[in-house]
């Protein structure tokens, strides 16, 4: 039942050239970054990742795309990487784009069993009728590939296209805290897509800012439970980033009557 290992570089002993990441984190919030800077330092190649975005310049899963180890993305947005952008248009990047609540789905259908789903999001639109593209041609811009039609049924008079289940081989997520078991507990934003990938891979990896001793955690509070998890450790170095940082001035002091 121990599943700690020291640290990240120990946790991704058997990570591998070609293989498939679930990677949790909304924007930056919630990003992996231990076990996405041991990425980095294996240099394994041909990653297919699937994540909400992939991160920005410099930041989260972006330091991965920017160094040539990720050959496609799953993803829904993606508008705050310029390189993910030229990566894109210029051939060097296979991208499937999905609504955001149907990545979740497929997410949760994948590690729930389930074999395909319906959803009314997308009916009417590429993501139902096909000719999205998906990969270009390096020098020419011709489409190489391009997303296929999907089926497309009638319930109780509303249509709704049929959606396919998302697996990986492994899952990478971000919690607050964690367990030797591997029980884990996300803190606020930083839940988002974590636990339905956790669920969905052969083999998740769990970084946590705490780790506690089995019993220490109310197991009313827990988010993700031990089973979906295999390693866990203890991260460190944290940066926590955001995309965008907003300020609103504040008011001056109060004058007058």
């Amino acid at each position: 039942m121990n599943k700690v290992f020291a640290d990240a570089e120990a946790a991704l002993f058997d990570l591998r050239d070609g293989v498939t990441i679930l990677a949790g984190g909304f924007g930056l919030s919630g990003n992996p970054e231990c076990l996405i800077r041991a990425t980095l330092a294996k240099g394994v190649r041909g990653l297919t990742i699937v994540s909400n975005n992939c991160g920005t310049e410099g930041k989260g899963l972006g330091v991965l795309l920017a160094a040539g180890q990720v050959r496609k993305m799953v993803s829904s947005y993606v508008g705050e990487n310029k390189v993910f952008e030229r990566m894109f248009l210029s051939g060097e990047l296979e991208v499937e784009l999905n609504p955001q609540g149907t990545l979740a789905e497929r997410l949760r259908a994948g590690g729930a069993g389930i074999g395909a789903f319906y959803t009314p999001t997308g009916v009417g639109t590429w993501v139902a009728e096909g000719g999205l593209p998906q990969l270009y041609e390096k020098g020419t811009g011709k489409v190489l590939r391009a997303s296929a039609p999907k089926e497309v049924r009638d319930f109780d008079g509303k249509k709704y296209v049929l959606e396919t289940p998302l697996r990986g081989d492994f899952a990478f997520v971000k919690a607050w805290k964690g367990d030797r078991h591997g029980n884990l507990v996300y803190r606020y934003t930083t839940r988002q897509f974590a636990p339905m990938m956790a669920a969905a891979a052969a083999v998740t990896i769990a970084e946590v800012e705490e780790l506690v001793e089995p019993g220490a955690l109310d197991p009313h509070l827990v988010h993700t439970p031990s089973i979906y998890v295999q390693r866990i450790f203890k991260g460190a170095g944290y940066e926590k980033p955001i995309e965008q940082r907003t300020v609103r001035p504040r008011p001056g002091p109060r004058t007058g009557a």
